[in-house]
């Protein structure tokens, strides 16, 4: 079984770097009904960064403006879905440095049930190789 790319939106928000503040974050996105496809948080100096890959960008737009917080412009990367296999990381990103893409960062996780997931982002000027090289939808 070959994998599921797709090209997704991503928005980030930077928090206060202390307990409780993705909860925060989570929570009204949760209260609001909207789905993610993907959620990372991250210290950023004194700060923390919560990325978000929406499944519906427009609503969460609305959503994050009602809770009062400052999005990101938005921004693209992909979401991997596949059939876990020894290498299958390793696979995408020699693809990517074949064609001289630099990926500027990826996360990849087992998913249980013999699947895994990932999400990986490329510079802006790279996307548009970068999704014919992974086939991505």
């Amino acid at each position: 079984m070959a994998e599921t790319i797709t090209r997704v939106d991503y928005f980030y928000i930077e928090t206060p770097n202390k307990p409780g503040e993705a909860a925060r974050a989570l929570n009204a996105i949760k209260e609001s009904g909207l789905n993610l496809l993907g959620f990372s948080g991250f210290p950023k100096g004194r700060r923390a960064q919560l990325d978000f890959i929406p499944a519906d960008s427009a609503a969460f737009a609305k959503c994050a403006k009602k809770a009062g917080c400052t999005l990101s412009k938005k921004k693209s990367g992909f979401l991997i879905q596949g059939e876990d296999r020894i290498g299958a990381v390793a696979d995408l990103l020699t693809k990517l440095a074949d064609a001289k893409i630099n990926v500027t960062s990826v996360t990849a996780v087992c998913a249980g049930g013999n699947r895994y997931g990932a999400i990986l982002w490329v510079k802006a000027p790279d996307l548009r190789r970068a999704t014919k090289i992974l086939g991505a939808a």
